[in-house]
């Protein structure tokens, strides 16, 4: 009845285990390293004496070091370690919901409305804060949009949720080149085309006091419920026989994958192809429970993300967008991956 293969025997309880520790491992490493290197860089034990300065007082520690570390760099890469894993996690669960393998969080337009939401508020003031609003407010209700117009027609699908989904997102990418067009060439343009591409430069303790809990609550209740997503992979019948609310469950699923979504690109821009390459990159090492893909698919997340964002910072004098080279590995990575997995939603 279900569509999760027996995994292999490799994978049983200690070997899972390992492979979550490494990757816990790895990330705590990546983050070390990340708070390090930069156009100032700063030797690990100060890295380490910063945390926890204000725990434990270190005389020695120059105040520029700790303004670096904890004031620019800590805010960053804690920002990028939970968007990472938060649109991972949200690219798994969609394509759980929708079983298929070429879902994104973005599917139901939701990017595409926070980018005309970022776009329209950059063109009218430079305040961050209203950009950071808009561009998370449009992006919620682009997807309420895509779910009213899949209610117009009589038959309600998951299908004719995904096809409204792209009508909304081919509308509001219309209407962020209309931005774009009327926008003034010297000043406006540059920060929309910037910002659109992805960046986590200008992060700061605000931003994750205020994005923070929506993209660590989504993350929790997608965690708390990863096993009603492997329900729900085997088919509406199937579900509904096992006793499962399935307009309830698809509906916790898709509010919280789009407010990690909209919080995540209103505080970054858009950052693509996280959602959509590193779920199959899980299901390559755990197969797709999502019970063990879930947790996964966050640590891998976080440290992919976070050395990319590194990459971007410090392989040139100046930052490149985040998106593009985000773009530029995810898209032959994912042809190998399709390549591997054969395309299909079985494995």
């Amino acid at each position: 009845m279900s569509q999760h293969p027996k995994r292999k025997e490799f994978w049983g309880k200690r070997n899972y285990s390992v492979l979550r520790i490494t990757l816990i491992l790895l990330l705590a490493f990546t983050t070390l390293i990340s708070l390090m290197v930069g156009r100032f860089e700063v030797p690990p034990f100060d890295v380490i004496a910063a945390i926890f300065s204000g725990i434990i007082p270190c005389q020695d520690l120059s105040p520029t070091v700790k303004s670096v570390i904890v004031d620019v760099r800590l805010p960053r890469v804690l920002a990028v370690i939970i968007v990472g894993a938060a649109l991972s996690v949200a690219g798994a669960a969609f394509q759980g919901l929708f079983r298929n393998p070429l879902v994104s969080p973005d599917i139901l337009g939701v990017s595409a409305g926070a980018g005309f939401g970022a776009a329209l508020a950059l063109l009218l003031t430079e305040n961050i804060f209203i950009t950071q609003l808009f561009a998370f407010l449009l992006g919620i209700f682009a997807v309420g949009l895509a779910y009213l117009i899949s209610r117009v027609y009589k038959v309600s699908s998951t299908l004719t949720l995904v096809l409204a989904g792209i009508v909304v997102a081919a509308l509001f990418q219309a209407l962020t080149s209309l931005v774009k067009y009327v926008a003034d060439p010297l000043n406006k343009l540059p920060a929309i085309v910037f910002w659109l591409m992805g960046s986590f430069n200008h992060i700061s303790n605000s931003d994750l006091l205020v994005a923070g809990p929506l993209l660590l609550g989504g993350l929790l209740i997608l965690y708390l419920i990863r096993w009603r997503i492997n329900v729900l992979s085997m088919g509406d019948e199937d579900a509904r026989a096992l006793g499962v609310d399935i307009k309830q469950q698809k509906a916790i699923i898709i509010v919280s994958a789009t407010v990690i979504s909209a919080a995540a690109v209103s505080i970054c821009g858009i950052v693509g192809w996280i959602g959509l390459v590193i779920p199959h990159v899980g299901r390559l090492l755990v197969g797709p429970d999502h019970k063990l893909l879930i947790p996964i698919v966050a640590l891998v997340g976080a440290s992919y993300l976070l050395i990319v964002d590194t990459v971007a910072r410090t392989i040139t004098v100046t930052e490149i967008p985040i998106g593009i080279i985000t773009a530029l590995v995810g898209a032959p990575v994912f042809a190998y991956l399709l390549r591997r997995t054969q395309t299909g939603w079985k494995q």
